[in-house]
């Protein structure tokens, strides 16, 4: 059985736009992903509602997405592939991070994962990084995401550069789905189950099943 986690924040987690509660786990893109993939997969979803990168949010403890990972990884050992999808939340006014910023931290997440040991064997799992869709207006809390929407939309051409820099699998889920225009970050269902998808083609070619 091959091993893969999915690290991410409230996209990961399954957050509805339209209600704020959890989509049920089989309507979640990992949810999705591991339907894809059958019974010689285990998807392993690690969501965060506010994780970031690799910041320390003063307003919400707990929430760095780097003091977490290796632990994450360590606890799930062995795995064969760390989906990671993380960003969204770097966006946030309070942050004051460039585009080229946050990328840099999801490639410091990309770097932990490389340098560990814990895929089959003690060598290191595969890496997919993931570019998250570009956000549209955010209505609750507009002031919370300024620029957020210009600097999303940087995002794919950005974490491309990153994996390539550090050798690791890339997909843009820009190319592939839209964030909802409910409250302009989180997805709705729909999307939902085309990054599952994708993400389950994708592990399949990577770690060569069929």
């Amino acid at each position: 059985m091959k091993s893969v986690l999915c690290y991410g924040d409230s996209n990961t987690w399954g957050a509805n736009p339209a209600t704020g509660e959890r989509y049920p786990r089989h309507e979640r893109w990992p949810g999705v992903m591991a339907l894809e993939l059958g019974d010689e997969y285990d998807v392993i979803a690690e969501g965060l509602c506010g994780r970031t990168t690799v910041l320390p949010d003063p307003l919400e403890p707990a929430l760095n997405g780097r003091t977490y990972l290796v632990p994450c990884l360590n606890s799930h050992a062995p795995l064969d592939l760390v989906i990671i999808l993380l960003g969204t939340n770097d966006l946030k006014t309070r942050f004051s991070l460039p585009a080229v910023d946050i990328a840099g931290g999801a490639g410091v997440l990309v770097d932990i994962v490389k340098r560990s040991g814990t895929g089959p064997g003690g060598r290191p799992p595969a890496v997919l990084l993931v570019a998250p869709p570009p956000i549209l207006d955010v209505p609750v809390d507009p002031e919370s995401f300024a620029d957020g929407q210009a600097r999303s939309r940087e995002f794919g051409r950005l974490y491309r550069r990153v994996a390539q820099l550090l050798g690791c699998h890339f997909l843009d889920a820009g190319e592939i789905i839209r964030s909802s225009a409910t409250d302009g970050i989180h997805l709705d269902a729909g999307e939902h189950r085309k990054l599952g998808q994708a993400c389950a083609e994708r592990a399949r070619a990577i770690l060569g099943g069929c």
